[in-house]
């Protein structure tokens, strides 16, 4: 659980191996009003992430002892926390890898201060976004099922044949235009306006790396799972009968 005393102020912690960035990033979002928590190296922050979850999490990917896609590849095992890696390697590939993987964004160093703090703001309100939607009923809402498909989204749950998934706060948001119109097409910059509607840019292969990430998760409990179809030059689309 978290320290009461960071219950006003959303928590960021920090996980690089450079402590002159961990020192000045960290300032930098004190001063935006968030509290932060600083880890050296992916192993300790780990164990902190899973034990005492922050509201998100900054990885950095080149790391003694556990780097940052082994630290997310055990993390997504187990949770949903929004995460942003923040690296210097930026080539395409890179970038789709940790996409792929279950990051929530993705920023290549140098960076600006503001627009770290501009994405980490970002992701949030996605986060809260899909906590507590806007106009919603004081009562839960019924979950939506579409065939095998299950979702809360009051809980961020969600299951397949009854075996829940880990989504992260993006694929979450993806899936979810997806199977709110079974059959419907829905392009690549339809689903970009729905993950990314604070106008974050992002290129078609991110949807698609989200999309593959998604496939691989239900096929952790499916190995026949077809229900997300891609249309080739158009889009994808949720097949609830799959």
């Amino acid at each position: 659980m978290r320290n009461p005393s960071e219950d006003a102020l959303p928590v960021i912690a920090l996980v690089d191996d450079d402590r002159h960035i961990l020192a000045s990033v960290s300032l930098a979002l004190q001063a935006e009003g968030f509290t932060t928590r600083v880890y050296a190296d992916g192993e300790t922050a780990l164990r902190s992430l899973l034990d005492n979850p922050p509201d998100l999490a900054v990885v950095d990917i080149k790391m003694p002892r556990m780097d940052g896609t082994e630290l997310l590849r055990r993390l997504r095992e187990r949770s949903a926390l929004p995460v942003i890696f923040l690296t210097s390697k930026d080539t395409e590939i890179d970038e789709a890898l940790g996409l792929a993987m279950g990051a929530d964004d993705y920023i290549g160093k140098p960076f600006s201060h503001r627009l770290l703090v501009e994405r980490i703001r970002a992701v949030l309100r996605r986060t809260q976004q899909r906590a507590h939607p806007a106009g919603a009923a004081a009562e839960t809402p019924a979950p939506m099922v579409r065939g095998r498909l299950t979702m809360e989204a009051a809980r961020h749950r969600v299951t397949w044949d009854g075996h829940e998934i880990a989504l992260t706060v993006t694929e979450f948001l993806i899936l979810d235009a997806l199977a709110q119109r079974p059959g419907f097409v829905k392009s690549r910059e339809a689903l970009i306006a729905v993950a990314y509607p604070d106008e974050t840019y992002v290129d078609d292969r991110t949807i698609d790396s989200h999309i593959k990430r998604l496939r691989k998760k239900f096929r952790a409990v499916d190995p026949g799972f077809a229900a997300i179809e891609t249309l080739y030059g158009v889009g994808y689309r949720f097949d609830q009968d799959a």
